[in-house]
């Protein structure tokens, strides 16, 4: 996973976007998935999906809901455009 302090700037600060940039890679190389934490804007995800990490969480996605609100929630959500790189 790639902390939400790194993402939550990395618009904006280099330094940020270097290590979210360093830790997809290192994560591909190893041969896993990478979550990025705490995506708040299309901005973020953009950047994001051009370094093509596997999965974002945040409140672009959704604020924390209550548990007996999730089968609501999951019937209709609509994800966001993705895909899938090898």
């Amino acid at each position: 996973k790639v902390d939400m302090s790194f993402v939550r700037d990395m618009t904006t600060n280099r330094g940020n976007a270097s290590i979210v940039r360093a830790v997809v890679a290192m994560g591909h190389s190893l041969g896993l998935e990478v979550v990025a934490e705490g995506v708040e804007t299309p901005d973020q995800a953009g950047h994001l999906r051009r370094l093509h990490c596997n999965a974002m969480q945040g409140y672009l996605v959704s604020r924390p809901l209550p548990a007996e609100q999730m089968t609501a929630f999951l019937k209709a959500f609509a994800p966001l455009p993705v895909h899938t790189w090898q």
